[in-house]
């Protein structure tokens, strides 16, 4: 069973069309998704005209601004979520996209060093861990309780939607602003004016939030702030299981990541097009969300995490057995759809467990755990692939999957007997 509140009344997307400050929201988070997508490809196409420093070649150019884009969300991933619980979330989602945005805008004034670069890559992706956790807190304050999973499945796909399109459209994007606005800035003002325009839609949102006391905010310890958060997760299984869940599911894909480039070798398609395999897991997860956003108050009492391990865990398993392209792809579409049975509820459930006091502190470590534990699968999927071969590490991962799948399931009903 899907262990979240009945809904009593859901009317699944229509209900949030209604809404105008959820649909700011979303209209805003779209935008500054499709920002950050294209800003990095941004980044990398800047590469090209800043000279390297000695000793340091191209390939190490690349590596060194990965490392400087995704450092400060191990660093900050959980202090992000402090700061929500203590500022109104709109300063922050509004000030992040502003602050990213004139960031942005400044690179054409600035010399063409590779250390300054690196420095605004982080200073950017620093600022993009307080904007995450705010947009998890604030969809609670904005939604109904019975329509948080239609919230939550709209999110998730226009989130993946916007992962598909914003590599895919950033460098006709980019190209598109230099051939308009010349080559000097023009790429450089496209995506700063993205950051400012979804800051600009959510400003007319009004927020009924908690206000923290003077005396807490001037005494806040982001220290203590978060082992206060991981003493509220160990009291409450519900919402860390489901944080455990989700960990999971992102761990997948990131290894999935790695994995889609032999794949495309197999199927006789060249390394850059492995993409395609990734586009497809979205769509999956687009039509899977969709299908939660409409019908998920008559799936409610079926075990959808469950359903969508034991999915995953199926696709894992058969893909190295299959070699025609199109059922491979078909196949990883299906793999969306089991993601998002596992990614819509347990994000849900995180949202209708905790209280909003807790919301920025907990969705702060949520994203501090995801992008801890990616770094793993990342790292250690391609050497495993090269000493054990891909069809190894695919069966072997369906069995994780799968027995992670069960024994979240009987957790579960565990710690719901235990409530009841």
């Amino acid at each position: 069973m899907f262990p979240t509140e009945p809904a009593a009344v859901n009317n699944g997307f229509s209900a949030l069309l209604k809404n105008r400050g959820f649909m700011l929201l979303w209209i805003g988070q779209l935008i500054s998704q499709l920002a950050d997508k294209v800003f990095f490809v941004l980044m990398i196409a800047l590469l090209e005209v800043y000279p390297a420093p000695s000793g340091l070649a191209e390939n190490s150019m690349y590596s060194t601004l990965m490392v400087a884009f995704t450092i400060p969300a191990i660093l900050f991933g959980s202090a992000g979520g402090v700061f929500v619980d203590l500022l109104p979330k709109k300063l922050i989602m509004v000030g992040s996209d502003i602050v990213r945005g004139l960031l942005t805008l400044c690179l054409p004034f600035l010399p063409r060093e590779f250390f300054i670069l690196l420095m605004l890559t982080f200073a950017i992706s620093t600022v993009t861990q307080f904007f995450a956790p705010a947009e998890q807190a604030a969809i609670p304050l904005l939604v109904r309780r019975e329509n948080l999973m239609a919230a939550n499945a709209l999110f998730s796909s226009t989130m993946m939607g916007a992962l598909i399109v914003g590599f895919a459209v950033g460098e006709p994007i980019l190209s598109w602003a230099k051939s308009l606005m010349g080559e000097d800035y023009g790429q450089e003002i496209i995506v700063g004016g993205l950051y400012i325009l979804s800051g600009a839609i959510m400003q007319p949102i009004k927020f009924k939030e908690h206000k923290p006391h003077r005396e807490h905010r001037a005494s806040v310890n982001p220290w203590a702030e978060f082992r206060e958060s991981v003493r509220y997760l160990k009291k409450n299984r519900l919402v860390l299981n489901a944080m455990l869940q989700l960990t999971t599911l992102y761990c997948v894909f990131a290894a999935l990541t790695v994995l889609t480039i032999r794949l495309a070798e197999d199927f006789g398609l060249k390394e850059k097009q492995f993409g395609f395999f990734l586009a497809a897991a979205g769509v999956g997860m687009v039509m899977g969300a969709g299908i939660l956003g409409h019908w998920g108050d008559k799936l409610h009492h079926k075990p959808l995490p469950l359903i969508g391990f034991l999915a995953m865990a199926l696709v894992l398993g058969v893909f190295t057995f299959t070699h025609n392209l199109m059922l491979a792809l078909g196949l990883c579409a299906f793999l969306g759809i089991g993601a998002a049975l596992i990614g819509v509820p347990m994000q849900t459930l995180i949202q209708q467990q905790t209280p909003p006091t807790m919301h920025g502190k907990v969705f702060g470590f949520q994203n501090h755990a995801v992008n801890i534990a990616l770094s793993a699968p990342l790292a250690i999927t391609g050497p495993l692939t090269d000493a054990l071969g891909l069809r190894v590490v695919l069966v072997a991962m369906s069995v994780i999957v799968a027995t992670v799948g069960v024994w979240a399931w009987q957790n579960t009903r565990r710690v719901l007997q235990d409530v009841i």
